[in-house]
């Protein structure tokens, strides 16, 4: 950040008085710009044993497949956020939502939230931000080409969770992925 949005003058980085992070901070107009974590919602859609992934259309990780999902807007609720991206992604509808996995990254400064849900029908179809969309049975997971660690975490839960039909609310945070070396 170089400049104020409430002024337009230049911002330094500073701790604020009765602060204890660094921040963006206006001198001339006295705003202290705050910077927090953004918001991934998705949703875990089932059919009976099936799970609904959609194979990406954008960057990051173009090709790959991935839950729908995607970052909250201002104005609604996690859930809303959920199902929001549900439809836009897999143009997909589902019903009662459960809170099911919550993963802080704070590498990337994310929360990524996935609730689970049935489908309500399987009137599903390629969304904006999808190339293909369908549904999958746990030995046809395409476990090498998902898109993201929280998705494939989400749906190793999901199976383990399914054996016992038991699907407590998972926490985990994330560290970003130790690439070795090619000498190790």
């Amino acid at each position: 950040m170089k400049f104020c949005s409430a002024c337009g003058n230049q911002v330094i980085q500073r701790v604020p008085e009765g602060d204890t992070r660094l921040r963006y901070v206006c001198d001339h107009c006295q705003t202290i710009h705050y910077q927090n974590p953004n918001i991934v919602a998705g949703v875990l859609p089932t059919w009976g044993s099936q799970v609904l992934l959609c194979r990406r259309a954008i960057e990051p990780r173009r090709g790959y497949w991935t839950l729908p999902a995607g970052f909250m807007e201002n104005g609604e609720t996690v859930e809303q956020a959920a199902r929001r991206e549900t439809i836009e992604e897999a143009c997909a509808r589902v019903g009662a939502a459960s809170l099911y996995q919550l993963f802080d990254l704070p590498h990337i400064n994310q929360v990524h939230v996935f609730f689970r849900a049935e489908l309500a029908d399987l009137d599903f179809a390629v969304g904006v931000e999808s190339l293909e969309v369908r549904l999958f049975d746990e030995s046809e997971i395409p476990w090498d080409e998902l898109a993201f660690r929280t998705v494939s975490r989400t749906l190793e839960c999901y199976y383990r969770d399914r054996i016992e039909q038991r699907f407590p609310i998972g926490n985990e945070c994330l560290s970003p992925m130790l690439v070795p070396s090619p000498n190790t």
